[in-house]
């Protein structure tokens, strides 16, 4: 079943490319390389039906999970005390912006989280909530108003957005001192090329990499694999990497083998938004992994009637992997933490 779903991506892959191949043409004789957004297709993952038997292991590998929670904690006291520094200095706080559409279960917990966070760090925050059927321009009009407002350091839109809005478009419009999720052209941009400091770098990838030298974890030389490439994590993250001076490869929907890819990496960045996708047999003896994946299930014992699971398939890797990260509370709390990160960092930029 998964060599036939990547035969129909395969497929569907190169009529695109002929199709926009032909629209250049229309264009430019010389070149016949088709305009990179036309190669932009959907990821759309086809994970195992039947799942491969667990390998087995001569010796049993004894598995680290990394408690984020506790990771982060450290960090926010930090946070808490260079705020107060701030406030008894300037008699001012970081403030954060954040902008919530629609009224999807996941979005409405994370941002209850970061509003929370703020709270207990002492930063303050203003949550905008516009319904589903929003148009753009309610959106731009809204974050006009806190690239204009002084007493707000960081504006943050909660992704994802509903289909009919323009993601870019929106994200555009976050001023760029004030792009504390990371994700403007520029910041990328700078996060891309050698020599050049981001004003800010995306927050899930940031407590990756800072979960990761916490841990004891060594970057520089080693074999880093990133399961997915989306702006928000996959693609910042496989750049991080990079400027820590990793060996990264890419694996996403239309990647051939991505097991035995995944089986040599050192560091595996598991960010593909697939419940279980990475099972036991995909992970090298010893290999760190970091788990991304927070995709909502379905369950009434729960307190909002759902669970969260991450990409890696957890009972398979312990015992495989030398460390994981748990979900939740192994990723989620550090991004959380390095939003709070960013928002401190841009008030300092004014403040002091």
């Amino acid at each position: 079943m998964l060599m036939i779903a990547r035969k129909a991506l395969a497929s569907a892959h190169t009529k695109a490319f002929r199709l926009a191949t032909r629209d250049v043409h229309c264009f430019s004789s010389i070149l016949v390389s088709p305009p990179l957004v036309s190669l932009d297709l959907p990821e759309n993952w086809i994970p195992y039906s039947d799942p491969p038997p667990p390998v087995s292991f001569e010796t049993e590998q004894k598995t680290v999970v990394v408690d984020g929670n506790v990771i982060a904690e450290e960090i926010r006291t930090k946070i808490i005390s260079e705020v107060g520094k701030m406030k008894k200095a300037v008699g001012k706080v970081p403030g954060l912006a954040v902008v919530l559409v629609g009224e999807q279960r996941d979005s409405q917990t994370y941002v209850r989280n970061k509003i929370k966070a703020c709270e207990e760090t002492g930063i303050k925050s203003v949550l905008a909530e516009l319904p589903e059927d929003c148009t753009e321009g309610q959106i731009i009009s809204v974050l006009r108003k806190f690239n204009e407002d002084t007493s707000i350091h960081g504006i943050l839109v909660q992704l994802p957005l509903p289909q009919h809005l323009n993601e870019s478009k929106i994200l555009n419009m976050v001023r760029l001192e004030k792009d504390v999720d990371g994700f403007h052209p520029l910041n990328v941009g700078n996060l891309a090329m050698r020599g050049r400091e981001p004003l800010f770098v995306s927050c899930t990838p940031k407590g990756c990499v800072e979960l990761l030298i916490r841990t004891g974890v060594e970057i520089a030389g080693k074999n880093a694999v990133v399961i997915g490439r989306s702006n928000i994590v996959g693609l910042p993250m496989s750049l991080l990497l990079q400027r820590h001076d990793a060996t990264v490869s890419t694996v996403h929907a239309f990647t051939k083998d991505p097991e035995h890819i995944t089986r040599k990496a050192d560091i595996v960045i598991a960010a593909a938004g697939i419940p279980n996708l990475v099972r036991g047999s995909w992970l090298k003896p010893g290999a760190v992994v970091i788990d991304v994946g927070t995709t909502p299930v379905e369950d009434s014992s729960c307190e909002f009637g759902y669970r969260l699971v991450g990409d890696v398939c957890y009972e398979e890797a312990l015992g495989v992997a030398s460390a994981i990260t748990p979900v939740p509370g192994g990723v989620g709390p550090m991004t959380i933490t390095m939003l709070l990160c960013n928002t401190l960092e841009a008030a300092k930029r004014i403040f002091l």
